[in-house]
């Protein structure tokens, strides 16, 4: 638990940097260039991530369950994930319905996948994972809405519902292939039986 715990926090610290000290990015920028912050923060982004999958995996044999969700949760957190795949995909397509309203679709898809696993696992290493990236997406959405009330960040403009039509067919393509048998292959769970 104690590898998961440390990975939590270094990914966190990372990711929130803008949020919490948002002249260390600067300052990295202003003396090492643009492309240096961005070598820096993909590789810090990728260490922390397989301290976070690792500790997960670790931390996931040996814990105590906190509750006992019922067996119906499992079907509510699949219908989630679908909603959650059609926002993440929305958010790397240029701008439709799906993408305007959302405003920050990919921050939506977090907040769903979080919640929707909390819905589904009860052990204590779950609870910790999925309820550390619910408050992250819920901080990352404050300071994007605060962002964008400073005029840091423009709303992304209206492009075309095709991006909303491809969202929902590639979202549920995704999904489908998560479902059938990608989880299980990354996870080593199956969500749903495919019979």
């Amino acid at each position: 638990m104690t590898l998961l715990v440390v990975g939590l926090i270094l990914f966190f610290a990372v990711h929130l940097l803008r949020v919490f000290a948002p002249g260390f990015r600067t300052g990295v920028i202003a003396r090492f260039g643009k492309p240096a912050w961005v070598v820096f923060h993909s590789l810090a982004s990728i260490v922390t991530l397989v301290l976070v999958i690792y500790g997960f995996a670790q931390a996931r044999d040996v814990t105590d369950m906190l509750w006992y969700p019922p067996l119906f949760m499992k079907h509510i957190t699949v219908t989630l994930m679908l909603i959650a795949m059609i926002c993440l995909v929305a958010g790397f397509l240029p701008a439709g319905h799906i993408a305007t309203k959302t405003r920050h679709p990919i921050v939506l898809s977090i907040k769903i996948w979080a919640f929707a696993h909390l819905l589904a696992r009860g052990d204590t290493a779950s609870v910790l994972l999925f309820g550390s990236f619910l408050a992250y997406g819920v901080l990352l959405r404050i300071s994007l809405k605060r962002r964008e009330r400073a005029g840091e960040i423009a709303p992304r403009p209206f492009v075309s519902v095709g991006y909303d039509i491809a969202a929902v067919i590639l979202g549920a393509a995704l999904w489908f292939l998560i479902i059938w048998k990608l989880h299980e292959w990354l996870i080593g769970v199956q969500p749903i039986s495919m019979g």
